[in-house]
């Protein structure tokens, strides 16, 4: 299911012999080419029943994390040392008070689990990203601890096809900016391709560039936005699977 929106949709490429000339992909990493919040949400889960609350339901519980990891990512930004601050953080705040030793050391355990993981690319990646490399420059721009995003990209065995790396601390407009000019960019040929509408779309689109939106059914909550609407002449492109990229370019 493919959904273009703009004044120009009956423009936009639609298979292979339209595919656009050289372009730059600015393209996102977590829940774009691999499995992420997926990992995030079996901790959560596994944290919940650690926790086992009479007062808070589930979903209360999840709401309190959520306003913790908001909290804690204003202070300390993003990765896995964070999410581990925001557990420790919820238990107390519902629980009234601070883990006892055995207790903090699960709560460690289950942001400590997502560390190590095979990274497991999404469906279409693998077989996409190499012929999208081959056309045009591809840069991947991924927001979140440096270190971390680094280390899941060496583990991913696609690094080779990107250009250059970009792991700024939010994908803001400015950031979003940065990236232009730093590598003299045409924003009229420049897309960013993502899962997030937060970090994704929305602040590439108040840039001036292109985007494409792909869906992913476990989007991380604080990243969760109303799509923006493009202006002519800035395209937006909703699609499913990251494999739909090659109709486009």
């Amino acid at each position: 299911m493919d959904r273009t929106h703009s004044p120009q949709a009956s423009n936009a490429p639609r298979n292979s012999h339209s595919r656009r000339s050289e372009q730059t992909l600015l393209v996102d990493a977590d829940d774009t080419l691999w499995e992420n919040n997926i990992y995030f949400e079996r901790a959560i889960a596994s944290f919940i029943s650690l926790l086992d609350h009479k007062a808070h339901s589930p979903q209360g519980i999840r709401a309190i994390l959520n306003a913790c990891e908001h909290e804690t990512i204003q202070l300390t930004g993003y990765g896995l040392a964070s999410f581990e601050k925001s557990l420790l953080r919820c238990f107390e705040r519902v629980s009234g008070h601070h883990p006892n030793d055995v207790q903090a050391l699960q709560i460690r355990g289950f942001a400590r689990s997502i560390a190590d993981r095979e990274i497991e690319l999404l469906p279409g990646v693998a077989e996409t990203l190499p012929a999208l490399a081959e056309r045009h420059t591809v840069i991947l721009m991924t927001k979140g601890n440096p270190e971390e995003q680094l280390h899941k990209l060496e583990r991913s065995g696609i690094k080779e096809h990107f250009n250059a790396v970009e792991v700024p601390a939010e994908k803001h407009v400015d950031a979003y900016r940065h990236v232009v000019q730093k590598y003299s960019l045409d924003p009229a040929e420049t897309w960013m391709i993502g899962n997030s509408p937060k970090s994704d779309i929305r602040p590439a689109i108040a840039a001036g560039l292109h985007a494409v939106y792909i869906h992913h059914p476990h989007t991380w909550v604080l990243e969760h936005d109303l799509l923006p609407t493009a202006e002519a002449p800035q395209l937006l492109i909703e699609i499913d699977d990251f494999s739909t990229l090659r109709h486009y370019f």
